[in-house]
């Protein structure tokens, strides 16, 4: 017997409300309201501390009586478990759970509701009593409400303990952690005479090895080891087991995945987190907080914030940044969600931001859906009842079944879903470059003075001057070097690398030896991934594959004497003054600012392509079928401070070079999302003026805007005019 796959679906929802949870009537309500706007999915949050209060002792009630209402409405459920918010009776029980702080200090509070975080940071699940009640908790709760077929799974809420701003100081360094950390350390090492070659270290059993505690971040390896084993494994952990409970519960088998406030920029940590379930999702507030302090348009610099400028910093840096990133650290085509996305006003305490209009959700929601996203689901429906939230976030204000920014949604969600083949599927091509990640690179700048922070500024200018010029962008964590797909980019951008495994290289090196660019940055490899410096100032086999040796390396000024990311001096003759790189060779005529360093080279297996005055910065190599360039100052940086023509032109042509190509039509940014016989063309205006350009659309039979808005076809060409800052969507068919 054949089966004919299930027919896609593009998911459209949004959350019903928090605890307290208002009448039951009242969310009904709610629900049909969505229903009658085209909403196909409704989100119900899970919590443990209300659902168990009594050890033993559920009530799902509540929960089951929304699912049977939703099936009744041929509405998917999205159910999110709150572990965190753990019920008082698990510290009775196991008292020895609470997490401890990196001072030593017990973590003793408890979350009474799901505000103001979820109940993070919660119990230490390396309590294997806790982790028992908690998986015993999961299954029960999945047997209960599994009979209802129309649900997915979400483990956790906003991946991450939060520990800092809602529990005083990183966690976790309860024995239960340290113990689970020694093992780990002895799986990986084998032996600690293995340990002890690598660190540099002498000791003689597992147990001495403890984690730092010192006020002061260092970067040497029992710092960055358990930083790595918090991030990347113990986190890892909870989020495999509480998949790993659902799955067994589940009759159905059906879609588990997780979700982060945000992906954490340059660090690879989200693929790893990925990997736990079937896939991961992240939030997405666009208007809560659109510009960095550096920035050029942060209010520091630039006084008062203008409307132009932030709107379309929240659409590039609130939403196309952030999904660019969660889709390329997922699986190849897997589903991106956007599992909460922004519905009404910002609002913390007495804090209220301002009302999205129609405009700013149908801009939000086509830029996600540019950027690959299958599904956006709103938080909240109604406005929020908590104080810490008060009567923020939502489509519906506090009162009343409609708003204007509620139908805008509705009317642009509908489009999506009619055109689900399209938009509820993994349909976004793959980019023709791709900025490459590290999370060792990231652990050791994070731990450095005067480093933290720069790795994930560089990042996201490098997407920032992409994205203006019209060139699709991936992201590729550097343990998938290896992976077949790796090869497929024309050029491999390396922000910031300070810090690079050897394994790290001769995947690099492997890449452009079969034909790839690999575009660096500054002092690659001048850091061991342990925190050691290499001889040289780089590690010889990236001196190889560059063919420089290092000349100079010295501290660059801003521009008109700002300070914005510079140390203060320790004496005379540190910096040198503001400058460009004046391209040669192949980059003639070119020029890029520098920024933070300048290093300088000798290429004495290379040809030059950047002088700063008669100093070689910048060389290229050729290396078996391609080609690696090392640029000696941090381009990214360019992206959003000090903005100028000539470091975007510069980088524009040295793409070229590598075969790169702007997707633009005009002053149009382009995106796509593909099928075999249909396209879906999401076109953004990022300018502050009306833009009318003439669209080639020779090859497709019909050709429809999504929105039903009028285009002007002749023979092979639209005439297509976009608004500022509104994003077109064509679809167009054989």
């Amino acid at each position: 017997m054949i089966t004919e796959p299930p027919a896609a679906r593009f998911l459209l929802g949004s959350h019903l409300c928090r605890e307290p949870m208002p009448p039951m009537s009242e969310l009904k309500k709610d629900m049909e309201n969505l229903k009658r706007h085209g909403f196909n999915l409704v989100k119900i949050q899970e919590h443990w501390m209300i659902d168990e209060p009594l050890e033993g002792h559920y009530d799902f009630s509540r929960s089951e009586e929304l699912i049977a209402h939703a099936a009744g409405l041929d509405m998917t459920v999205y159910l999110g478990l709150t572990c965190e918010q753990a019920p008082h009776w698990l510290y009775e029980k196991h008292p020895e759970c609470r997490m401890i702080r990196r001072d030593g200090t017990t973590v003793l509070y408890e979350a009474p509701t799901t505000l103001p975080a979820d109940g993070k940071p919660g119990p230490c699940y390396d309590h294997p009593g806790a982790m028992a009640d908690q998986i015993r908790f999961i299954e029960a709760l999945v047997t209960s409400l599994g009979t209802y077929e129309h649900i997915i799974w979400n483990t956790w809420q906003e991946v991450c303990y939060g520990a800092e701003v809602f529990a005083g100081g990183p966690v976790c360094y309860c024995p239960n952690t340290v113990q689970a950390y020694h093992g780990w350390l002895e799986d990986r090492y084998g032996d600690l005479d293995a340990l002890n070659r690598a660190w540099n270290t002498r000791y003689l059993e597992w147990s001495a090895i403890v984690p730092e505690r010192g006020s002061w971040k260092q970067s040497h390896p029992q710092e960055l080891t358990f930083r790595y084993f918090m991030d990347n494994v113990q986190v890892a952990g909870v989020l495999r087991r509480r998949a790993e409970a659902i799955r067994k519960a589940d009759p159905l088998k059906r879609t588990v995945f997780a979700h982060l406030a945000g992906p954490w920029i340059g660090s690879g940590r989200d693929w790893t987190y990925a990997r736990c379930q079937d896939f991961l999702g992240s939030s997405c507030y666009p208007a809560w907080g659109s510009h960095e302090t550096w920035d050029d348009e942060h209010p520091n610099h630039a006084g008062a914030r203008d409307r132009h400028t932030s709107l379309l910093a929240e659409m590039w840096n609130g939403v196309a940044l952030r999904f660019d990133y969660v889709r390329s650290a997922n699986p190849p085509d897997s589903p991106v969600w956007a599992a909460e996305f922004q519905g009404g006003p910002f609002s913390m305490g007495f804090h209220k931001g301002r009302v999205p209009s129609a405009d700013d959700m149908r801009r939000w929601m086509l830029t996600v859906v540019a950027s690959g996203t299958t599904a956006i689901s709103f938080w909240v429906t109604r406005a929020e009842i908590m104080a810490s939230e008060m009567n923020g976030f939502s489509l519906l204000d506090s009162e009343g079944d409609s708003t204007e920014r509620f139908e805008e949604v509705s009317r642009v969600g509908q489009a999506l879903v009619r055109h689900a083949a399209l938009f509820g599927e993994p349909t976004r091509p793959k980019a023709r470059v791709a900025i490459l990640v590290s999370e060792t690179n990231h652990q050791l700048c994070e731990t450095m003075r005067w480093g933290s922070g720069h790795l994930a500024y560089d990042v996201r200018g490098w997407h920032r001057l992409l994205w203006d010029a019209g060139i699709p962008v991936d992201f590729l964590e550097a343990s998938e070097l290896d992976e077949s797909y790796a090869g497929d980019y024309a050029a491999l951008i390396l922000p910031f690398p300070l810090s690079l495994s050897e394994d790290t290289i001769r995947g690099l090196t492997e890449y452009v030896e079969a034909g790839g660019n690999l575009i660096s940055e500054a002092c690659p490899g001048r850091i061991s991934e342990l925190g050691s410096c290499h001889r040289g100032e780089m590690a010889p086999l990236l001196r190889e594959l560059f063919g420089v040796r290092q000349t100079g390396l010295v501290m660059i000024s801003e521009p008109g004497g700002s300070r914005r990311w510079m140390p203060e001096e320790s004496s005379w003759g540190e910096t040198m003054e503001p400058g460009m790189l004046n391209g040669v060779g192949m980059l003639d005529g070119h020029a890029l600012r520098a920024n933070l360093y300048l290093q300088t080279l000798d290429p004495v297996a290379s040809e030059a392509v950047f002088m700063h005055g008669n100093a070689v910065a910048g060389t290229s190599r050729s290396a078996g079928r391609g080609r690696a360039w090392l640029i000696g100052t941090f381009v990214g940086y360019s992206g959003t401070a000090y903005r100028n023509d000539e470091t975007r032109d510069c980088v524009l042509e040295l793409l070229c070079l590598c075969g790169v190509e702007p997707e633009c039509c005009g002053d149009l940014l382009l995106n796509k999302r593909v099928l075999p016989e249909s396209e879906a063309w999401l076109l953004t205006n990022p300018t502050s003026q009306t833009v009318t350009e003439e669209v080639d659309i020779s090859g497709w039979d019909t050709v429809a805007d999504i929105l039903d808005e009028p285009i002007e076809r002749s023979d092979d060409n639209v005439r297509l005019t976009v608004a500022p800052l509104d994003v077109r969507v064509l679809i167009l068919s054989r």
